[in-house]
């Protein structure tokens, strides 16, 4: 198996994608919220994760917009990225655009931001990276 040279993934990013299909939808005939935030708090584990280079959970998801509805068909797209690491959690933020695959139409649809923490008490940061110092874990116990 050859290794591929790490792109802007690499860094932190994650980029999830999926086809909208019926089984999604909610009673309005749109995308299921449920759904949207499966996708990306999935997406903010692949950034955390590949900043970590460890194991992470979700402690919270701090917000989430939902700006525009999503019908069946389309195609959604969740961008991951982290914002903060600190020396046992991240902050990750979360862009979903939808997309009419038949147009080619974008249109920014959901923003989450999700709170990212070390399960096994490992750094968020491998060694040689760079945290933001002392911080209070979301439990409010200092590391």
């Amino acid at each position: 198996m050859t290794a591929l040279a790490g792109g802007p993934e690499a860094a932190g990013d994650a980029h999830l994608a999926e086809v909208v299909f019926p089984g999604q939808l909610n009673h309005h005939g749109t995308y299921f919220a449920g759904a949207a935030l499966g996708l990306m708090s999935r997406a903010a584990l692949v950034a955390a994760r590949r900043t970590a280079r460890g194991d992470v959970v979700m402690a919270a998801c701090e917000r989430s917009e939902f700006r525009s509805p999503i019908y069946a068909g389309e195609l959604v797209e969740a961008t991951a990225r982290v914002e903060r690491v600190g020396r046992r959690s991240m902050t990750v933020a979360v862009e979903m655009v939808a997309e009419v695959l038949t147009t080619g139409e974008r249109r920014r649809a959901a923003f989450g931001q999700f709170e990212m923490v070390s399960v096994d008490g490992a750094p968020s940061v491998p060694d040689g990276g760079s945290a933001d110092g002392d911080e209070a874990d979301l439990f409010g116990r200092v590391p």
